[in-house]
């Protein structure tokens, strides 16, 4: 993730497309912790799984404005894309057995 928003940052800050595609990560990366507050702190299992959906749509956004900047840092972010991925699949499970 660090790398991918590097290679953003790089092709610079000043163009209104990498601006809008850092806002994006950064907006993504306060959502996964709150994530984990909601989810680990507040011991709120439903709450999580809202935050962690609007979680996975933010990262799909990320990844296309990435693409817009470097297709390399998009590709870069889909592992992480799969975790969250697995992570709101774990999440939803353990709200239903609850």
């Amino acid at each position: 993730m660090g790398v991918a928003a590097g290679i953003v940052w790089g092709k610079g800050f000043h163009h209104i497309w990498v601006k809008t595609a850092l806002y994006h990560f950064g907006f993504q990366l306060l959502l996964n912790a709150m994530w984990s507050i909601v989810f680990f702190g507040m011991k709120e299992i439903f709450w999580a799984l809202i935050v962690i959906v609007a979680l996975l749509i933010l990262i799909i956004l990320t990844i296309r404005w990435f693409r817009v900047v470097s297709k390399k840092a998009s590709w870069l972010l889909i592992p992480y894309l799969i975790w969250v991925v697995f992570a709101t699949a774990l999440n939803y499970k353990i709200w239903e057995l609850n």
